[in-house]
């Protein structure tokens, strides 16, 4: 019952929430219409300026009465969410601690609830009660085993294979014992956790009704204030009604006077094409008078430009003239030098080949000299040593008397004051002396130096 009336306050708050923005999107469709159809932006009445003041107010105090119940919804949620959350954090950590938490819950919750219950009713009692239960059925179970345990011991024949079978028997019963002591110390943690998990739960249980009732009288509010809303929706839906109606009538009168403007622009702009025809037509005429004067000018221009290229052809041609005329008359000049110096040239060649044909028989005439000149040089010396022989011959009769003058005489002769002495006569020569054709060969050979 509880769900069904939570579910039916919020039922009607997402209804009220749709009809809110069903209005929202109207009032923001109607808004472009009114500023497409109001371009002056003129207030009709004082009555729309009012009325717009009092929308804002609502406005506003809707908007402040939505964001103190968000507000608190937030509250909520943040307080009673997280401490869900820690709670279920410890939860987790306990039983991921446990291997076999998750099949054994089951059995385990049964077991916690009738354990739960037993206290309530009676601690003692329910404890002294669970004893006999269990004690009974050990014994049910004990009697059965036992029965089957003498049918086997009397299936054995000597004593000690029935004692060997009890120590057998008593040993499987002492392990079977231990993993049921084992087991049972896991189930008693398992119960203990399972209490505690009870009392959270219980705790949790006491905070979501809290929670749920704090909701509640949420719900209530937004109920409250979607109602309110709507009523404004509606009052708003009613006033942008007649606005749209105003702002239609407005328009209708607009597009009337936007009609009655087209038609005098019309009339307008073909007043205007005629204009523009006429127009063209004078521009057509004016550019056909401009390009026949351009025509004119350009075949002025080409004119000048042809005269301007004859007159340097003309001044081309008289340079070229003078210069051809002054040119021949150069190569005239030249050609008349280089003859001159060509005849120049081949008399000098036919006089250098007198001159050496001179020179060559000068040559001959200086070496028969020279030959002529060492024959009687050689005859010098000979006669030049026989007058030193007669003359040491002269000498020698008296340093004979006087001791050794021989020896005096062959020491002089070999001394070089005596050859000087003996040359000495060539340096002071006579003038028929044969040393004189030596300096007439001389000249020659310079002279024939010189002409080369």
């Amino acid at each position: 019952m509880q769900r069904s009336e939570m579910e039916d306050p919020v039922a009607d708050s997402s209804a009220d929430d749709t009809e809110i923005q069903s209005t929202a999107a109207s009032e923001m469709t109607n808004s472009p219409k009114e500023a497409v159809t109001q371009p002056d932006g003129t207030p009709t009445s004082n009555s729309q300026a009012e009325e717009g003041l009092a929308e804002a107010g609502a406005s506003s105090a809707s908007c402040d009465m939505a964001e103190e119940l968000s507000r608190q919804l937030e509250d909520i949620l943040s307080t009673y969410c997280l401490e869900d959350g820690g709670v279920g954090g410890e939860d987790a950590a306990v039983t991921n601690g446990q291997p076999d938490g998750v099949e054994v819950n089951g059995l385990s919750e049964k077991e916690g609830g009738k354990q739960e219950e037993a206290k309530l009713n009676g601690n003692g009692c329910t404890e002294k009660d669970q004893k006999k239960l269990q004690d009974k059925k050990k014994v049910k179970g004990l009697g059965k085993e036992i029965t089957l345990l003498m049918q086997t011991l009397n299936t054995l024949s000597t004593p000690e294979e029935k004692l060997g079978g009890l120590c057998k028997k008593y040993a499987e019963l002492l392990e079977e014992n231990r993993n049921a002591q084992k087991q049972m110390r896991v189930l008693q943690k398992k119960q203990t956790q399972l209490i505690q998990e009870k009392d959270q739960l219980r705790n949790e249980h006491s905070k979501a009704i809290l929670a749920r009732s704090k909701l509640e009288s949420l719900c209530r509010e937004l109920q409250r204030h979607n109602r309110t809303l709507k009523e404004d929706g509606v009052q708003r839906a009613r006033l942008e009604e007649e606005k749209r109606k105003e702002v239609t009538s407005h328009f209708q009168v607009t597009l009337n006077d936007i009609q009655v403007q087209m038609e005098q622009h019309n009339e307008r702009n073909a007043n205007l094409r005629q204009e523009n025809m006429e127009l063209a037509d004078k521009l057509k005429k004016l550019i056909e008078q401009y390009e026949l004067r351009e025509e004119v000018r350009d075949t002025k221009i080409k004119d000048e430009e042809r005269r301007a290229l004859l007159e340097g052809r003309i001044h081309l041609l008289n340079f070229l003239f003078y210069f051809v005329f002054y040119s021949s008359q150069e190569t005239t000049m030249y050609r008349s030098r280089w003859e001159s110096s060509n005849k120049a040239l081949l008399e000098m060649a036919e006089e250098k080949t007198l001159r050496d044909k001179d020179s060559e028989s000068l040559q001959v005439k200086v070496q028969r000299l020279e030959k002529l000149c060492r024959a009687l040089q050689i005859e010098r010396n000979e006669l030049s040593k026989k007058v030193q022989g007669v003359s040491t011959g002269v000498e020698s009769k008296p340093e004979t008397e006087t001791g050794s003058p021989s020896e005096a005489t062959d020491s002089e002769e070999g001394s070089p004051v005596h050859q000087n002495s003996a040359e000495t006569p060539r340096t002071a020569c006579s003038p028929a002396c044969h040393c004189a054709p030596d300096l007439e060969a001389e000249t020659p050979r310079e002279v024939c130096s010189a002409q080369d």
